[in-house]
């Protein structure tokens, strides 16, 4: 078990967010175990603390362990190839009416194994601990029947065995259907069957869809929420990414945890996530790899007080990211957020986007999940293009 210590000499994150009671001052903080025991000033610093090791940083600074809260990290073979048609100009969707996509990804993901997926993501994983994520999510997605969905959730679950961070899996059945089948059969045949397969074999936290023209109608998305609500399961959607289906309004009506990409998002979606408390997850580097034009609302989900989040969206064909930092960056250079905004983007607000309530925070009680950076300014992480440097992770109370 981890011991008692104080991190002392440091510089404190603040968090500005409504309702926030987080201590904003220059400080200390102690780490009992694998909690946040107390933060504050040394000179309050309860008795019980007061024998315990002092760890001075230098004036380093100190956020919470960072949260990639969207992802599609497991998966086999790449998409180069159709990188280099979209710069011969090939829309996303001629490049799947020609059997690429997320079509191709599925062959190579089915044709993997176990222990080859779980290899390819852990190189991926490794880039994100390397930037101080302690928590990701994994979506599954690439298997489109039951066998390869269900491979997928268990590689993402043994990658929180393998690594030190906290894994929470969703199930995306519903991100493509076979082309030899139509929609509502996959979702009655083979996306909903798996879905309770999984859930019972306790692989999945939460369920996800892709509500777009090339993909679920929302009527045919409402199934899938209606079958994840049955399971107990949260939800979350890709919604209003390349048009407007409506998608974030009926996101918000299962209240769900997230909407995610949203370039497309109207006033009656941002009004219904307002209303639910259904966070907006902000995907800038797919923005980026598509070379889209159309900026997802963030001024107008500012007024409307929807929580703003950050993810990579690390994926093998419109993601092929893995730095959150560089994330962060760009959702100041791209879509305007404040250094501030990005920073709880990646971690108060991610972890609201998944439904956690223990991290994400500095604050006493909650999980000692940190990371400690090498520098004193937390506009650097926003500012450098991916290249924050790291100075050490702490993991629910253990360095590493």
């Amino acid at each position: 078990m981890p011991r008692t210590y104080i991190l002392s000499d440091i510089k404190i994150a603040p968090f500005v967010s409504k309702g926030s009671d987080e201590y904003v001052g220059d400080g200390i903080i102690v780490v009992d175990g694998g909690t946040i025991g107390f933060i504050g000033d040394a000179n309050d610093l309860p008795q019980q603390y007061r024998e315990s090791e002092v760890r001075h940083l230098g004036g380093r600074l100190v956020t919470p362990g960072l949260i990639d809260c969207h992802t599609h990290l497991v998966y086999g073979g790449s998409r180069a190839r159709e990188f280099e048609m979209r710069q011969t100009g090939a829309s996303y969707e001629e490049i799947m009416s020609a059997g690429g996509g997320i079509f191709s990804t599925v062959n190579a993901t089915r044709q993997a194994s176990e222990d080859e997926l779980l290899t390819s993501a852990l190189g991926r994983l490794d880039n994100l601990i390397r930037e101080g994520v302690t928590t990701i999510e994994i979506k599954s997605g690439y298997g489109l029947d039951e066998d390869t969905e269900l491979k997928m959730l268990r590689v993402a679950r043994c990658l929180g065995e393998e690594r030190q961070v906290r894994v929470r899996t969703t199930y995306l059945g519903a991100h493509a259907y076979p082309k030899d089948m139509e929609a509502d059969d996959y979702l009655s045949q083979i996306c909903l069957p798996t879905m309770e397969k999984a859930a019972a074999e306790g692989l999945i936290d939460a369920v996800d869809g892709f509500c777009e023209t090339v993909g679920f109608t929302p009527s045919q998305i409402e199934r899938v929420f209606d079958a994840a609500g049955k399971l107990g399961l949260p939800v979350k959607l890709h919604a209003e990414q390349l048009s407007d289906q409506g998608g974030a309004a009926l996101a918000a009506r299962f209240n769900a945890l997230s909407a995610d990409h949203l370039e497309y998002l109207n006033d009656e979606g941002i009004a219904a996530m307002a209303g639910a408390g259904t966070v907006a997850v902000l995907l800038p580097a797919a923005f980026y790899a598509l070379k889209e034009t159309k900026f997802p609302p963030v001024q107008k989900l500012r007024d409307a007080d929807v929580p703003m989040a950050l993810a990579t969206d690390s994926n093998p064909g419109t993601s092929p990211m893995t730095s959150l930092l560089l994330t962060m960056n760009m959702g100041a250079t791209l879509f305007g957020m404040t250094p501030q905004e990005c920073l709880e983007g990646v971690t108060v607000h991610a972890a609201r986007a998944l439904g956690l309530d223990d991290c994400g925070r500095i604050k006493a009680g909650m999980r000692a999940d940190l990371a400690i950076w090498d520098f004193s300014d937390p506009a650097e992480m926003s500012y450098r293009m991916g290249d924050a440097p790291l100075h050490k992770r702490i993991f629910g109370g253990e360095p590493c």
